[in-house]
């Protein structure tokens, strides 16, 4: 039985199409569903035919869309890798700079341990040339103690930290303690550097003011060397100022003041050496150490006529065959028997200054011979004009006696200078 298809209630029949072609005629039936499916047909083959068209007709739009999108894309991570590029180069760039500076410094504090050294090995030969001219009790001031920080010139201290600036990296200043960890390692560095440089100008400063003591000290002592012998008017070279002072004013640096400090010790040694050979050629000694003086220089009673006379030396109790000694270098222009002299010895001291022994019981010497301070001369006896053992001694200048006890003063103050 064939559906009926109804509309309001009324019988719809099915459509149906007749094709007549000359005598012939046929016919068929069109059913809804077919209509259905030729529409459907036909809305897809036109959605399509514009589908194409549009596709057609838009595709160098949307193809140069998508050219421009991945060109943007390119540009913008082109862009991102330029700025990461110049972030390392930045980066690259701040730390050449800082492993140039770093060498840099280093090699300023490599330059300055040299020259600290160098410093040190000029030292050297000076303070033992002012230990050997210094007095006795002076000696030990001018001694190198143990911790002396002329010792640290030798430049240890900043040869390890500048071994260490030019081999470690710096991360390991990144962990001493006491750093911020805010700061980098560069600025750690920069005030381990400061530190080190304080510490060597604190050593180079040191060095300068211990000169200049040393030199101080030697002016001083051969000033008052120079005193004494003055004050004696005995010749010595004065021809050095003590209070004159004056010139242009002229800056120096560091360098520049250690190397006139330097020759100023230097000059103020040789000074004082000269003073003190001056003062050594001088009969100044004790011709007779630890003997009591029986007779002093001047007008006494004669002891055998008992009459006034001048006595030209001084008189040492002294047993029979004790030394005497000579009180300063000289050679010997005389040696032999002397009429009331007895047996007697003259030595000849330069600056017109000579000394005499006296009442000899023997003589150890001959003419010419070379003396020094201490050597043994003869021993004491009572030949010639004499009442019993002693030493005579006497001291001449330009050929007139003098008083002998005057030089051994003067020997005295000047024991502890020389």
């Amino acid at each position: 039985m064939t559906a009926q298809s109804t509309v309001f209630g009324k019988r719809r029949e099915p459509h149906t199409v007749i094709i007549a072609r000359g005598n012939s005629v046929s016919h068929f039936t069109v059913r809804p569903w077919i209509a259905a499916l030729a529409g459907s047909v036909v809305a897809a083959i036109t959605l399509g035919y514009f589908a194409a068209t549009s596709y057609l007709v838009f595709r160098d739009d949307l193809i140069g869309a998508a050219i421009a999108r991945q060109a943007r894309m390119q540009h913008a991570y082109e862009d991102r890798i330029s700025a990461l590029r110049a972030q390392v180069d930045r980066i690259t760039s701040r730390q050449l700079l800082d492993q140039q500076l770093m060498e840099t410094k280093v090699t300023e504090l490599l330059n300055r341990q040299s020259k600290l050294s160098e410093r040190h090995g000029r030292l050297g030969p000076i303070l033992e040339k002012a230990n050997a001219e210094a007095a006795p009790e002076q000696a030990p001031l001018l001694q190198k103690r143990p911790d002396d920080r002329a010792d640290a010139a030798s430049g240890a201290p900043a040869l390890a930290y500048a071994s260490a600036a030019n081999s470690a990296p710096f991360s390991l200043w990144a962990t001493r303690d006491g750093n911020d960890p805010s700061e980098s390692a560069a600025d750690r560095a920069d005030k381990l550097f400061v530190s080190i440089n304080q510490s060597l100008r604190s050593i180079e400063n040191e060095q300068i003011t211990k000169i200049s003591t040393l030199a101080d000290d030697a002016y001083q002592t051969a000033d008052q060397i120079s005193d004494v012998l003055q004050d004696a008017g005995l010749p010595v070279d004065a021809d050095f100022g003590k209070s004159a002072m004056g010139g242009p004013l002229i800056a120096i640096d560091n360098a520049q003041a250690f190397d006139t400090k330097v020759r100023e010790l230097d000059v103020a040694l040789d000074r004082l050496d000269r003073v003190k050979k001056q003062a050594k050629s001088l009969p100044i000694a004790n011709p007779a150490p630890g003997l009591s003086i029986s007779s002093t220089f001047g007008v006494r009673k004669d002891p055998i006529l008992g009459t006034p006379a001048l006595h030209s030396g001084m008189d040492f109790r002294a047993p029979m065959g004790s030394p005497a000694s000579a009180t300063a270098a000289g050679t010997v222009t005389s040696a032999g028997w002397n009429g009331g002299y007895g047996r007697m010895v003259e030595i000849d001291h330069g600056n017109g200054l000579a000394t005499r022994f006296a009442h000899l019981s023997r003589i150890d010497v001959k003419e010419g011979d070379k003396v020094q301070i201490g050597d043994v001369v003869g021993l004491t006896g009572s030949s010639g004009r004499s009442t019993g053992p002693h030493l005579h001694y006497e001291v001449r200048r330009d050929g007139h006696a003098v008083d002998p006890l005057r030089f051994i003063k003067i020997g005295k103050k000047l024991s502890q200078l020389l």
